[in-house]
């Protein structure tokens, strides 16, 4: 049972050395309360602001104000707890009052909703003491090393650094994000573990959606999309449908994080309607060679990336005169940025295909079957989709309820206020109606002999996307709500908030939009319609 996991509070204390984590009493605090001279105390650590003060955002006034107190309440009605670690070289030591319940928890969150349910008490059949261990491996990475550059790379839209991308692969964060396949064994070959620890016998697809959701709790979809959106709908087909040779090299250098690859399917006139590419692919006269031309568009991670596995009609029209082709880089594939609502971290990318050569070895499958297997991994992309979407809403409404306590208006909490309540409710229905949803089909997955890529899976995953998009859509307007101001601003205690409202329109459409998939639903549902009597009412 993963109920007995370490709690964490939402006022952590900075891990001091030794030598400065010497006791302050209440009275040497108040003495340090004037220009020049000003202490402040956060939860259980005391904080020297006498220079800082002039660099206050603020002004130092404000700091002069509050100086020789415990501002514990003010700080949090104001900042996140994120914003303590940028000035852990300020703290000088901490109060003799301090509970040890402020001591810091690398655990698991205490705030209602904050968390899967079953890592908070409420018992379950579907996680054990690896699930548990995978999700702390998990947030500790993410807390130490994506956290400190997350809000400054999305709001400057930087790509990826190279270092980041390979400690991304090599920490086993990537290729357990792609659910079972040949990879894991590929993975392990090449001396990359599973967070956690975690047997590659032992994985299944629940470890793959707790990843995909602590990743996705840093709620800034951008900079969650240009840690490997592109990479985990490209590498399959690597796997499932290049040659060895394409797996030695290509795979290997993917997996490794020396290359990373995007999928290139959606073009100018064609995005939920595949079998309507333009993108050509003909031979060349000596037959070594396809000679691709086109255009590709909304190509998540296209800017930077090394490999495109790319959609192309080497046929007739329709469905049955497309090919996947493994494309390289070269000086004949033009990317451009395009800038959509969200970061230009995330790169996404018009590609222009100009007289492309492309060595028919690079062929994904067999000829004019691409369409297959451009279908073959959608189920699995949509379930990415929903992890990453319900990660990013519970981090929102974690932050909401933490805010609804913490913030002050007319003399009292917040969450004192009905329609506040009222709103958390309506918002926590949806998203734990949507964890018990996503875990069903999740565990679907785990016993169905092909997990999530056989057809009979299709419409219920379709479906999933479809009523996580909606639900996601109510929690993004309740706690925008709730947080007001703050939850349409990008930076400061809003922005998990802010992002998730922005990214539940993206789910809503690139994957395949919420009317295909749920008109898809229903159209799996009639292939299983009865017949006869046995239909009639």
């Amino acid at each position: 049972s993963s109920s007995t996991a370490q709690v964490c509070t939402p006022f952590p204390s900075i891990n001091l050395p030794a030598a400065m984590a010497r006791t302050i009493t209440a009275d040497e605090l108040k003495q340090h309360n004037k220009n020049g001279d000003l202490w402040l105390a956060v939860g259980a650590d005391v904080y020297d602001v006498s220079k800082f003060a002039k660099l206050h955002p603020g002004g130092a006034k404000v700091l002069e104000e509050l100086g020789g107190r415990d501002v514990t309440s003010e700080f949090f009605e104001l900042h996140r707890t994120d914003v303590l670690k940028k000035y852990t070289k300020l703290v000088i030591g901490r109060l003799d009052t301090a509970s040890k319940e402020a001591e810091r928890a690398k655990g698991i969150s205490a705030v209602p909703f904050a968390e899967i349910p079953s890592f908070q008490g409420m018992n379950s059949p579907f996680y054990n003491d690896s699930h548990r261990r995978c999700l702390l491996a998990a947030r500790k990475f993410v807390q130490e090393e994506l956290v400190p550059i997350a809000m400054e790379s999305d709001i400057n839209g930087d790509y990826p650094e190279a270092e980041l991308k390979q400690r991304l692969c090599t920490s086993g964060m990537m290729h357990t994000r792609i659910g079972k396949g040949p990879w894991l064994q590929a993975a392990k070959d090449l001396g990359i573990s599973i967070p956690g620890d975690v047997a590659v016998e032992e994985y299944d697809y629940f470890h793959e959606m707790i990843i995909h959701m602590e990743i996705a709790r840093l709620g800034l979809p951008g900079f969650i999309d240009s840690l490997g959106a592109g990479w985990m709908i490209s590498v399959p087909a690597i796997f499932n449908f290049g040659s060895d040779e394409i797996r030695k090299t290509a795979g290997a250098a993917c997996l490794k994080g020396e290359k990373t690859s995007c999928l290139a399917i959606s073009e100018p006139f064609a995005g939920s309607d595949v079998s309507a590419i333009r993108t050509t692919a003909e031979k060349s006269p000596c037959g070594k060679f396809y000679i691709v031309n086109g255009i590709k568009k909304w190509i998540t991670e296209g800017m930077y990336a090394d490999y495109f596995v790319t959609a192309v009609r080497t046929g007739g029209d329709g469905a049955k005169g497309i090919s996947m082709l493994l494309i390289e880089r070269d000086d004949n594939v033009k990317t451009s940025q395009i800038k959509t609502t969200y970061s230009t971290a995330a790169g996404t990318a018009l590609v222009i295909f100009d007289n492309c050569k492309v060595p028919v070895e690079n062929l994904l499958g067999k000829e004019n079957d691409g369409f297959r297997l451009v279908m073959y991994n959608f189920n699995h992309e949509r379930f990415m989709i929903v992890c990453n979407l319900m990660g990013q809403a519970r981090a929102a409404l974690g932050d909401a309820f933490m805010w609804a306590k913490q913030r002050k208006v007319f003399g009292q909490p917040l969450i004192n206020q009905a329609v506040i309540r009222q709103k958390l409710s309506a918002s926590a229905a949806a998203l734990e109606s949507m964890q018990a949803y996503m875990e069903a089909i999740c565990y679907d997955m785990c016993k169905a002999k092909d997990g999530p890529l056989g057809t009979r899976l299709a419409g219920p995953i379709a479906m999933l996307k479809f009523q996580a998009s909606r639900a996601a859509l109510k929690i993004a307007d309740d706690t925008v709500q709730i947080m007001g101001g703050r939850g349409i601003t990008r930076t400061g205690m809003g922005s998990k908030v802010e992002g998730f409202k922005n990214f539940v329109k993206f789910a809503a459409v690139y994957g395949g939009s919420e009317e295909i998939m749920a008109d898809l639903a229903i159209k799996q549902a009639l292939k299983r319609y009865p017949t006869g009597v046995e239909a009639m009412m």
